[in-house]
């Protein structure tokens, strides 16, 4: 598939129209991704997911350098083509005040309300992009035998990328939500959505472990 086929298909994938929504909600604790289902609908979803145990990590590399084959495809892919890969659209879109380079994409500058750690991160080196459901929880979840251009679009799906601090994101790891849940409990109800969201959107299956920490932390949403 040439690249320009393979930006259309994600388009498609992501937004139905080739353009990148807004989040939504407030600067921190609330704050999800356009597509992001509300708690009572995410509760039904989440009865829907086919249970089954993580599947195998045999094949899976994230690992791009050096001629590696990723699994996933090429990190932050350009999804429209216009320069801008997803790394630069989530700061552009999760920072407030957020400046880019003269007649460039990249973005240099801006406040994140980080929602895993409530805490203000004004340096754009310290902030990364986060997978909420992880690519290896992807892969064991039945990404693994998928081809390779749909993995290219669910890695660099909207709806699964927020903005956070760099430090929290490393401590996340591939973890699912049954090892590891945002230290903010104020983001627990949005962080339950986006996952399940993404894992219905996706066709993914959940494990019983994570079911049941997913079905505890939506019970009391509103």
């Amino acid at each position: 598939m040439s690249r320009r086929a393979l930006a259309v298909l994600i388009a498609v994938l992501l937004t139905g129209c080739g353009t990148f929504p807004a989040a939504t909600g407030g600067s921190g604790a609330e704050k999800v991704p356009a597509g992001t289902p509300d708690a009572a609908t995410a509760r039904l979803r989440l009865g829907e997911l086919p249970v089954a145990d993580p599947g195998r990590m045999d094949g899976y590399v994230r690992d791009c350098d050096r001629g590696a084959a990723c699994v996933f495809g090429q990190p932050w892919f350009d999804v429209d083509g216009d320069g801008c890969d997803q790394r630069s659209q989530v700061l552009a879109r999760d920072l407030v005040d957020a400046k880019r380079k003269d007649g460039r994409c990249a973005v240099t500058s801006g406040t994140l309300y980080d929602p895993y750690t409530g805490e203000t991160v004004t340096s754009v080196s310290k902030i990364q992009i986060d997978h909420v459901v992880p690519l290896a929880e992807m892969w064991r979840s039945g990404a693994a035998g998928w081809t390779v251009d749909r993995r290219t679009a669910a890695a660099n799906d909207l709806r699964n990328l927020i903005a956070v601090q760099g430090k929290a994101n490393q401590s996340k790891g591939d973890k699912t939500p049954d090892e590891w849940m945002p230290p903010s409990a104020g983001y627990s109800c949005a962080y339950a959505r986006i996952y399940v969201g993404v894992k219905a959107e996706l066709g993914l299956t959940v494990s019983p472990p994570e079911r049941t920490a997913l079905e505890r932390t939506l019970a009391p949403c509103p």
